[in-house]
């Protein structure tokens, strides 16, 4: 088993719902084990201004799955929830990164891990530090050396 940590948003078809449904639906995944989950989290849009906040929060799990293959399960997830890929950063019913996986590196054309823009998102490295507050990246920085340097000017936890 490794350890591995999904990011999750949405922003379209009731978020909150979106991101909840996904959240009980990863507790099903093949050869997995949810261990705990960040509260949710609203967030302004990164990318086209003009759509809806985000609603965001990052769960951990334990897998047998290898990276590829929790990546299609995790893309079968989002079809399930009718996610279309039409705009880069544009809106969506529900977004579920692979944001580490243990502490490999892979760089392929289906798949970076760490998510390349990990240590620059608010929106999944406080929902992380919830989680994993300790974690060390696999460059060796600390989770908690990146939190101070990351504005969280629209980022709130929702009730």
């Amino acid at each position: 088993m490794v350890r591995a940590y999904i990011g999750l948003g949405s922003n379209l078809d009731e978020p909150i719902n979106q991101v909840n449904r996904a959240l009980t639906e990863l507790r099903t995944l093949s050869e997995s084990h949810l261990v705990s989950h960040s509260r949710l989290y609203s967030s302004t849009p990164l990318g086209p201004a003009d759509q809806p906040d985000f609603v965001n929060a990052v769960a951990c799990l334990d897998t047998s799955l290898g990276a590829h293959s929790l990546l299609d399960e995790l893309q079968a997830l989002e079809l399930k929830h009718e996610r279309v890929r039409i705009q880069h950063w544009g809106p969506r019913s529900l977004d579920l990164d692979l944001l580490l996986y243990a502490d490999h590196t892979i760089d392929t054309e289906r798949l970076q891990v760490p998510h390349p823009w990990l240590s620059q998102r608010c929106f999944v490295l406080y929902p992380l530090a919830e989680i994993a507050a300790d974690l060390m990246l696999p460059s060796g920085i600390s989770l908690a050396s990146l939190l101070p340097l990351c504005d969280a000017t629209g980022l709130e936890t929702l009730a």
